[in-house]
């Protein structure tokens, strides 16, 4: 679930994000021009062959008009030619009084001048051709380099951001959300940005260039195109205005979507264990159903836009035909000019039919930016202060003084009123039922949470004084639930000191119980674990978890009810390796079953997010009726 704010910023349909991401093609200065470049150069060279066409017909019509009249002249009788000749001589705009013989010979000169400027254009329109050819190839590649650039610098700033971001961040947003920003989102930012923003850029140069070139042809043949462009423009705005919205909730369909495959495939033990596909697959059914919808309803839109465009485009092809025809006939116009025009008119409408592509692109390409922007401008509940000072190293020192917690700092507190003393090397034991606050404690030592109020201190630091890396690093974790990552068990257990020797790590593994295990596998230490650490068993994770937390040797521990899944021989094992490593070391832990911890130096009994009873368990059992009927409790369950 989104934040208030962040849900308002999503209402509201603006480019503000895709003008931000457009911006990040200034991280690559040297290439970014490159494209626009090619496409002046390439728009130019399309320009010039209309000229070209207009000359070859103007040519032919000349050349073919000069071999008529020749054969006009060698038919003439004698006795007409004083009469035909000044005639035809009006008619080739020369001197009246030019001889028959200087008229034949201008009449050459006409055929051979045609038959070379044909050459000449037909060879002109085939170089710009190539170098429209070849620009237009530097221009896509160099678009497609730049927008795959962009969506490089996008998802690593992303993943960064969502590294940084505080555990309430990720409490109130779901995975498959999150994904699909960081791909189909950013996929089609780099769509706009690789092709909808140079074709754009190149729309608009063709039809400012095909407008001066009209102009400078024929005005009333320019004026007659002149009221489709308002109109067109006037279409699009309005269907841009109109689709924004549409894009975002495709996009907010495609999270539902994502949402409930990637919840599906992560439970699919769960789902068969429980015969729950038919349900499954009706919600899923039903989340596609919603993205089916919404694109038809998108598509639907977009449908209608083009239909309009080309009967806008067909009304002034008519309009041009018609008002063309008229000044051939008075002889305002020449073919060759006509045909010109035409070509002219043509790369006019291209640039329009373009922008029913651009501005879909465009839509999703806003859309999809103002989502990316929502993650990268959102705020960190947990941040290192400006003036932060690195942690020195650890004694072991813990006090929490008055803490008191509240998720997203609203409803009732999940801890009132936390007063706990861990000198170094004490062991504190953490004991309550499901939702008493146990692992709230725990995850306020690292700073996954910042309490709503009091302080929790570290030799004397407010942790809220030190940065972040200077905590964590000295502070050795093994959670409730074990996360393991695809690659080697080495890998998993040297995940925090990447640099550690093949003896750092087979230590650790042996002081975990997990040595004997791992050494029963072919590849041994190089056994590759599976996604989530699907090849290995719950106890198998939970010891590899361990031994990745003693790895770091820190000097504070925390363990999650590290031993939960785990029987009672592998227990044993466990519970005597981190007795010893534990020496030496203040640790929080976590226990379900009392008899693990038995001998720390204070165990804490919380109930309702308040520590209810404090001391040893001899103090305990005499003092607390809630510790002792939980001891009773398990210690009948164990006879049982």
């Amino acid at each position: 679930m989104m934040s208030s704010p962040q849900r308002g910023k999503r209402g509201r349909a603006n480019n503000q994000g895709l003008k931000r991401a457009i911006a990040y093609i200034g991280r690559y200065r040297r290439q970014a021009v490159f494209p626009y470049l090619f496409v002046i150069i390439a728009t130019l060279s399309q320009l010039a062959v209309p000229r070209m066409v207009r000359n070859i017909f103007d040519a032919v019509a000349e050349g073919g008009g000069a071999r008529i009249v020749t054969q006009v002249m060698d038919k003439i009788p004698s006795f007409a030619k004083s009469v035909a000749l000044p005639k035809i001589a009006e008619f080739l705009e020369i001197p009246s009084q030019t001889t028959e013989a200087e008229i034949l010979t201008t009449l050459a000169d006409k055929q051979n001048n045609a038959l070379n400027t044909l050459l000449w254009a037909t060879v002109l329109i085939v170089v710009f051709a190539i170098f429209r050819g070849v620009f237009s190839f530097l221009q896509a590649y160099w678009s497609e380099r730049n927008s795959q650039s962009v969506a490089f610098e996008l998802r690593n700033d992303l993943f960064a951001k969502l590294q940084t971001l505080s555990f309430s961040y990720h409490d109130q947003n779901q995975t498959g959300q999150l994904m699909i920003r960081a791909t189909d989102d950013v996929e089609k930012v780099r769509l706009f940005i690789g092709q909808g923003l140079v074709q754009l850029v190149g729309a608009l140069l063709l039809i400012v260039g095909v407008l001066v070139l009209l102009f400078s042809s024929n005005v009333p043949l320019a004026l007659t195109t002149l009221p489709i462009l308002p109109i067109s423009l006037v279409l699009f705005m309005g269907f841009g205005i109109s689709s924004q919205p549409m894009f975002r909730k495709v996009q907010e369909a495609l999270d539902k979507l994502n949402i409930t495959l990637q919840e599906n495939l992560a439970g699919i033990k769960v789902i068969k264990a429980f015969t729950r596909e038919a349900e499954e697959q009706a919600k899923f059914h039903t989340a596609a159903t919603t993205v089916m919808q919404r694109q038809i309803s998108l598509s639907r839109l977009f449908t209608f836009l083009f239909p309009v465009i080309f009967l806008v485009a067909s009304l002034g092809q008519a309009a041009i035909l018609y008002v063309g025809g008229r000044l051939i006939i008075q002889e305002q116009l020449t073919l060759g000019q006509w045909q010109e025009f035409s070509l002219y008119v043509i790369y006019l409408f291209l640039p329009l039919a373009q922008f029913g592509i651009i501005i879909t692109q465009m839509g999703q390409a806003s859309a999809s930016a103002s989502r990316i922007f929502d993650i990268l401008d959102a705020k960190s509940d947990v941040t290192d202060k400006p003036n932060a000072i690195a942690l020195p190293a650890v004694q072991g020192n813990v006090t929490f003084e008055n803490v008191t917690f509240r998720y997203f700092s609203s409803g009732e507190p999940v801890l009132s009123d936390i007063n706990i003393t861990a000198k170094p090397g004490e062991t504190i034991a953490l004991l309550g039922s499901t939702g008493s606050g146990k692992t709230t404690i725990i995850n306020l030592l690292p700073r996954f949470y910042d309490p709503s109020e009091g302080t929790v201190r570290i030799d004397g630091h407010d942790l809220r004084d030190v940065t972040l890396d200077s905590l964590r690093s000295q502070i050795g974790i093994v959670l409730q639930e074990t996360t393991l990552f695809s690659g080697s068990i080495r890998d998993n257990i040297a995940f925090g000191r990447p640099d550690a020797s093949l003896e750092e790590v087979t230590a650790a593994a042996k002081a975990a119980a997990a040595h004997d295990f791992i050494m029963t596998f072919p590849d041994g230490y190089d056994t590759k674990v599976g996604e989530r650490g699907s090849t290995l068993s719950g106890g198998q994770k939970q010891r590899v978890a361990i031994a990745r937390a003693l790895l770091l040797n820190p000097r504070i521990l925390i363990l999650d009810d590290s031993t939960s899944s785990v029987d009672l021989v592998t227990e044993g094992l466990i519970q005597n390796a981190l007795d010893t490593l534990m020496k030496g070391r203040t640790s929080f832990v976590i226990a379900q079953r009392i008899s693990t911890v038995l001998n720390a130096d204070q165990i804490l009994v919380l109930d309702k997010g308040k520590i209810v009873a404090q001391g040893k368990h001899e103090n305990l059992m005499e003092e607390s009726a809630i510790y002792a009927e939980i001891y009773n409790s398990q210690l009948v369950s164990a006879h049982n």
